[in-house]
Order: structure tokens, then C-alpha cells, then sequence
């Protein structure tokens, strides 16, 4: 039996599968604020119960909002401050006595999409996410691709590619690009650009107006003029920063998740736009919108032990 936590600021979501990776049993329960062993104990007691429930001692997988150090397996967190620099594999599995694994929720969550029957056998795929913020996880081979430093797939802090920011600068006379600066004291990342925040904050740039990224994509919808232009440039701009991507992972699947991967006219833009950013030979891998939803998290976390 797999387990799988979702590890949030305000919930934990617990999910077990089975060998066919069929979900058996789901729990939902408050996250603990700033208590450590609360949350230590949390996750111990829901184990407990479903090794009962199951008559199994089954495999343990977290998804965090954030990653562990290399160094010493403390976890860098801001998301779940109960967490926050301690080491949470390591103190678990001393009180569940076995393995446990800890990886980054949109790892988890490509991971997920990866394991969905429609594309196991797959090489390679990249799981993307356009929420609040944008970031992925990259799987290969069905696994999580980590990285030396667990940072692979932090693709919302790489930096505007340069044709994007001439892009941006040609897209509106006498307003220059924005240059927006970012939580991880850089300037310039993706994350504030494709991101559904990204989306309402280059409208405001552009347009002086703080407008919901769902109110902008309805008055798309309406055929209003800022709104049509905002999303044209939107587009253009996601293309080049996703044909970047492409061209250094060349994945065979990409899966998007997220609120903003809920607009229908990226699945029908993308395909058309991105092969001018490609190299010659590049191929537009199959663009997807992700199927698990909420439930990604919490059945990646569980797959992490799937050899």
C-alpha cells in the first residue's frame, strides 16, 4: 500500500493506493501552525491507523511546499511553518520505523500526471504549473528528476529569456517592459510573468488597472480591446518562454495544472506558436491539462515509492 501526504499551510491531505494505484482511503485534517510535534504526530497517527485499517506496514511519501537540504535534510519552507528547518524525514521515520520520502509539491504533482495510465511508458514528462505562482516538476522514466541541490523543476526562478523581453518592449509603443522584482531577491523571473498573478500584473503594467486574472479572460471572451491585446501578448510571451523549456528538456508530455490552465485558448494557441522558438528539428510535445487537480499532490507523494 502506498501512503501519500499533501503537506499544506492549512490542511494535510492523506491518500492510500493500492499496487494498481487505485485510492483506498482519503483524510483531510488541519495542518498544525507552528507545532512541530503536533505535526510530527499528526502524520504518525494517520499511519497508525491505515497500517490498522490495512493490515500493512505501507510506504510513506510527503509533498511539501518547498524542498530538503542537501546538506543536513532540514526543510526549507515558508509555506508550513511547523516544518520550517526541521528535519521531517529523518524525525518521522524514527517514530513510523521505515523509510520515508519528502519531495516538492509540484514534483508531486508530475509525478502524478506521469503515473496517469494515459501516460506511463512515456520517457518524459513535465508537469507545469500557472497558479498563483509558476513552477514544475520534471519526471523521467517515471521519476522525479530532483536535481543535485532538489531544485529541479524550479522553473519559475530562471530569468526572462532576452527575445521575451524584446517581445515585451516592440508590444506596446512608449510603455517599456516591466521589470518585476521577485521573492527570491531576483529580478526578472518567470514566475511573476506566467503566472496567474504574472498575468494580472503585466495587465496592470500595461492597461493601469488591478483586474482579476478570471474577470480579464471574460471580457477576452466579450471581444474587449485591452483585454484582446493583453491576451495576444500573453500568449506570444508564454510561447517564447515555454519554447525555451522545450528546447532544454525536450519532453515527450507536458502537463499543465494550476488556475490559469483552465483558459481552453492556451491548449489551442501553444501548438500553433511555439515551433518558431524551437530549433529546426524541435518538436511541440502533446500540451495536456492536467487531470488529478487538487488530488495531484497527495497521489504524487504517494507514488515517490514506486521502484
Amino acid at each position: 500500500m502506498y501512503y501519500g501526504f499533501d503537506v499544506g499551510g492549512t490542511k494535510i491531505e492523506f491518500g492510500a493506493f493500492n499496487d494498481n494505484l487505485e485510492r483506498m482511503a482519503t483524510e483531510r485534517v488541519p495542518t498544525p501552525g507552528d507545532d512541530y510535534q503536533a505535526l510530527l504526530s499528526v502524520l504518525s497517527e494517520l499511519v497508525e491507523k491505515y497500517d490498522k485499517q490495512f493490515s500493512v506496514k505501507g510506504s510513506i511519501g510527503i509533498g511539501i511546499p518547498g524542498m530538503e537540504s542537501v546538506d543536513d535534510g532540514a526543510v526549507l519552507t515558508s509555506n508550513v511553518p511547523a516544518a520550517k528547518g526541521k528535519k521531517l524525514r529523518e524525525d518521522l521515520e524514527a517514530l513510523v520505523d521505515r523509510p520515508v520520502k519528502v519531495e516538492n509539491d509540484a514534483n508531486c504533482f508530475a509525478l502524478s500526471e506521469a503515473w496517469d495510465k494515459e501516460h506511463q511508458g512515456k520517457e518524459s514528462v513535465l508537469g507545469l504549473i500557472l497558479g498563483t505562482g509558476f513552477g514544475g516538476g520534471i519526471v523521467n522514466n517515471g521519476h522525479v528528476v530532483s536535481g543535485r541541490s532538489h531544485v529541479a523543476g524550479e522553473l519559475g526562478h530562471t530569468r526572462m529569456p532576452i527575445d521575451a523581453w524584446f517581445y515585451l518592449n516592440d508590444s506596446a509603443e512608449g510603455i517599456d517592459a516591466p521589470l518585476f522584482g521577485c521573492g527570491c531577491d531576483k529580478k526578472g523571473c518567470i514566475d511573476n510573468y506566467l503566472s496567474g498573478r504574472g498575468f494580472e500584473q503585466l495587465y496592470q503594467h500595461y492597461y493601469g488597472e488591478n483586474v482579476k486574472a478570471i474577470d480579464i479572460i471574460n471580457r477576452h471572451k466579450q471581444g474587449e480591446e485591452k483585454a484582446v491585446e493583453h491576451v495576444e501578448r500573453f500568449m506570444e510571451l508564454l510561447a517564447i518562454c515555454l519554447g525555451n523549456i522545450f528546447t532544454a528538456f525536450d519532453p515527450n508530455v507536458v502537463v499543465l495544472g494550476g488556475g490559469l490552465s483552465n483558459f481552453e485558448l492556451i491548449y489551442e494557441e501553444m501548438p500553433k506558436r511555439i515551433p518558431k522558438y524551437l530549433l529546426s528539428v524541435g518538436k511541440v510535445p502533446t500540451i495536456l491539462k492536467a487531470k488529478h487537480g487538487d488530488s495531484g499532490g497527495v497521489r504524487g507523494a504517494a507514488f515517490l515509492n514506486i521502484v
